[in-house]
């Protein structure tokens, strides 16, 4: 049986919805993240070396990204749902969404809110010049990528309504994440109404509802 190592608030709530979508028998692991870091706990050393999740075991493998996991859980376990034919050209596009949110989508994201941080944390004293610093570099770099990639996403959804085409797929979960995120802090759901239909649909079904009891605390489920 998988195991799926769980982190509250995370990128893993991805793989507890993929095997609900499957109707997979799977066991939960969860940890909380500290409460002053917000960091996963040390205890998920114990299961891999960098200690994040998600992290899943099956059997004797150990697999980790989420992107991996997804794609690992779709070949060996979902028996050809939620993906495209292997020979099919909607499988290469597939593919790029499964690299895409990690790869490209998500960078932006994070660094915005590695800035946001060090405005918030940064010692009064020093504050005006951080905010000068941090703001330069979100206006100059973070705003313009967060606009190219959310245009981009909301053009994919203009001609049908899933990633890969009519048909849900994987990739939608992948893709999940950095979406709910990103609507959630704000600036982007006005702009996006194609991508705000998206996170309504994907919190909409009945799979994404019993991965939520089964995971526990995810904030970005009410975006």
């Amino acid at each position: 049986m998988i195991t799926v190592h769980h982190l509250e608030n995370s990128r893993s709530q991805r793989v507890l919805w993929l095997l609900e979508e499957l109707a997979i028998a799977y066991k939960v692991e969860r940890y909380a993240r500290d409460p002053k870091t917000q960091l996963a706990p040390d205890a998920l050393k114990r299961v891999h070396p960098l200690g994040k999740a998600p992290v899943i075991t099956d059997g004797r493998r150990t697999v980790a990204e989420t992107g991996l996991i997804i794609d690992y859980i779709v070949r060996e376990h979902g028996d050809g749902q939620l993906a495209p034919a292997p020979d099919s050209e909607d499988h290469l596009r597939y593919q790029y969404w499964l690299h895409y949110a990690e790869g490209s989508l998500m960078p932006p994201l994070l660094l915005q809110l590695v800035f946001d941080t060090v405005e918030k944390k940064t010692p009064l004293p020093a504050r005006p010049i951080a905010r000068a610093i941090c703001g330069q570099v979100k206006k100059q770099f973070i705003r313009p990528q967060r606009l190219l990639h959310f245009d981009y996403l909301e053009n994919e959804l203009r001609s049908h309504e899933w990633f890969v085409g009519e048909r849900f797929s994987a990739a939608d979960i992948m893709l999940s994440f950095p979406i709910e995120a990103a609507m959630a802090r704000g600036g982007t759901g006005e702009r996006c109404p194609k991508l705000r239909e998206f996170v309504e649909r994907i919190h909409a079904r009945p799979a994404y509802q019993r991965a939520l009891e089964r995971g526990g605390p995810y904030a970005f489920a009410h975006s």
